[in-house]
């Protein structure tokens, strides 16, 4: 498999290079997370990933293989389907693909690719559409477990306010599970602005509070609506209180005083999801 794929490669014009190159400096900005990332690049690693990539069409700007690693049709077949929409390519060394590698035992693809994005004006809302909002949200894997609730729920977008985290960050990019390219995600730089825009089109907008009377599952849902969810540590920002709304509670049984906020969202999610009528078979 090791000459097949080196052959592929010198075909198809992939430059090798070391670790000392400009391209795998950048990998690793990325994957460490520290300096600024105004196109919202991340790093795609492994077949699964790369085939994430090829189902959302997502924008790639560049592809790095070993040719080592790749040892398998399946991973020599989604090579082949990146290279077609790639024209940046590099070919590294087992050495210098483990130094970017997060496994132990990698497929020899690593992509850099741009999250998509949406235009708020051009996104369309119907009577039984559903908005997550993450408000002020600050781990990553929390945030990548809600898109990839949304994707699995059939929410419509996730608005985010008081930004906490980026959307490129790994933990979360992994924890969507490719959610991250599929659920529209717009961001909002005011709370002001997002309570606007849900108002004028008339949703719902319900405020994820342990202090609500009303449980989830006794609020009929049923049309536009939007679920805010707050941070742990702070919980919704006070604004929120300021407009109209209603408070819905999941209730606590035990010895804690609320679930993780990954675990709230779906719980919300799904029984708004069925309440709208999401959930009905075509």
């Amino acid at each position: 498999m090791k000459e097949k794929v080196e052959e592929f490669l010198s075909a198809n014009g992939f430059l090798p290079i070391g670790e000392a190159n400009p391209k795998i400096k950048q990998i690793k900005s990325i994957i460490s997370n520290t300096k600024p990332n105004p196109n919202k690049l991340f790093i795609a690693e492994g077949i699964w990933a790369h085939r994430k990539v090829i189902e959302f069409s997502t924008p790639v700007q560049s592809l790095v293989v070993c040719a080592e690693c790749i040892v398998t049709e399946d991973a020599f077949a989604v090579l082949e389907k990146m290279t077609a929409f790639t024209k940046d390519r590099y070919s590294v060394s087992l050495k210098t693909f483990m130094k970017i590698s997060e496994r132990d035992k990698p497929d020899g693809l690593l992509a850099i690719a741009a999250l998509p994005t949406y235009d708020l004006e051009k996104f369309a809302v119907n009577d039984r559409s559903i908005i997550l909002v993450l408000d002020g949200i600050e781990i990553p894997g929390n945030i990548g477990t809600m898109l990839r609730t949304c994707d699995s729920a059939g929410i419509d977008a996730v608005f985010i306010c008081n930004k906490r985290a980026r959307l490129t960050h790994p933990k979360l990019v992994k924890g969507s599970m490719g959610a991250v390219l599929s659920v529209p995600i717009f961001e909002f730089s005011e709370v002001s602005l997002c309570r606007e825009w849900l108002y004028s089109r008339g949703f719902t907008v319900y405020l994820a509070d342990t202090r609500a009377e009303r449980y989830y599952y006794d609020e009929p849902f049923g049309k536009k609506t939007a679920l805010i969810m707050g941070s742990e540590r702070y919980g919704i920002t006070r604004e929120w209180y300021d407009g109209e709304y209603t408070m819905i509670a999941l209730p606590q049984l035990g010895h804690c005083d609320s679930l993780n906020v990954g675990v709230a969202a779906t719980v919300l999610c799904y029984e708004a999801s069925h309440k709208n009528g999401k959930s009905d078979k075509k």
